[in-house]
């Protein structure tokens, strides 16, 4: 029998204080009782805003009994962000690539009129400020049919992607899988939309269903999941700019 209070699958904490120091060789560390942290693959959990060092040191005091790996949503990144980009990079823009074709933004409602008009007014100032600043320009289509975009687009958005540092580079990425819009995450990682602003746009279909016809529980409990991973995202971003 697993997971029982007697026999978790979470790993006892097993530290008592939690502190950042500069790292050596440039960026900030985590210390549990003075020992710094690793990576799973054994690198260093270095980052590089004293401000994410703090953010991520939180989630670590915060923690009780036993230490909950799922719900530490900046660790999990930063152990992505160190291990895996680094080689992962031209695949992770290719990623982005994808969301672009697919990109939630895109998908105009065909009926009713109301909630085709509420997406139009609240979609294209994130369309229109992508094409401007980024140059990534998508065409829109009603339905769930995919619209064909263009090739420079794309590649903007390849570009645009690889750019980032690796640690924005994970970040645009996850908040592609968490919104279903690669222009929302391109957004959000920009600074041009909050995160709560992000999360708010990329479930309009979802909040003007449910104004009109109610949510159960399961939706709730899994809208209430995706905000905080929302909100973590935003820290992360905004760590990283300070």
């Amino acid at each position: 029998m697993t997971g029982t209070p007697s026999s978790p699958d979470r790993p006892k904490r097993f530290y008592k204080d939690v502190t950042v120091e500069p790292a050596e060789g440039g960026g900030w560390q985590i210390l549990l009782d003075g020992r710094s942290i690793k990576t799973p693959g054994r690198a260093l959990l270095r980052l590089p805003t004293e401000a994410l060092a703090e953010e991520l040191a939180e989630e670590w005091a915060e923690q009780k009994t036993y230490i909950d790996l799922l719900h530490m949503h900046l660790t999990r990144l930063a152990n992505v962000a160190i291990d895996r980009v680094p080689e992962l990079r031209e695949e992770m823009a290719e990623e982005v690539v994808r969301y672009c074709e697919t990109d939630l933004l895109c998908h105009m409602a065909e009926e009713p009129f109301e909630l085709a008009a509420l997406q139009e007014a609240r979609w294209s100032p994130v369309r229109d400020w992508a094409a401007e600043n980024l140059g990534v320009i998508l065409m829109t289509t009603e339905g769930i049919i995919a619209a064909p975009q263009p090739g420079a687009s794309l590649q903007a958005a390849r570009d645009y992607a690889l750019s980032l540092d690796d640690f924005r580079l994970t970040a645009l990425v996850y908040g592609c899988g968490l919104y279903g819009s690669a222009l929302l995450a391109m957004a959000l990682t920009e600074g041009a939309l909050t995160a709560e602003s992000a999360f708010h746009l990329s479930r309009i279909d979802e909040e003007w269903q449910m104004q009109r016809w109610g949510e159960d529980e399961e939706a709730r409990t899994a809208a209430n999941a995706k905000e905080i991973e929302s909100d973590a995202l935003g820290r992360w971003l905004e760590s990283l700019r300070d």
